[in-house]
């Protein structure tokens, strides 16, 4: 399995809104599947960006593309070479 950056660019309107909560559900879905690593939205720049785990960058945009909220996004998806932060980590070991 390979790890994907979706980097989208969108413009809100009523009816992007109104597909909202049905996109939240979708990702929430994702995430607990464990094909979503990392979600985030910036309402200030319409910019989101999705880390996740797939065979492919064809496979990664089908799974994007279930998204109700794909018809408003102009997307670019970059395979990784390097994800590392914090989460993928072991915890310190602090003797007491």
């Amino acid at each position: 399995m390979k790890s994907f950056q979706a980097t989208i660019r969108f413009e809100m309107s009523d009816e992007f809104m109104q597909r909202v909560p049905p996109h939240r559900t979708y990702i929430n879905f994702l995430i607990k599947k464990g094909v979503v690593e990392h979600y985030a939205v910036s309402m200030e720049s319409q910019h989101a960006w999705i880390t996740l785990n797939a065979e492919d960058r064809e496979s990664a945009r089908k799974v994007l593309a279930q998204s109700p909220l794909f018809p408003f996004w102009i997307l670019e998806i970059d395979e990784l070479f390097v994800l590392d932060g914090q989460q993928y980590r072991l915890p310190e070991v602090h003797p007491n």
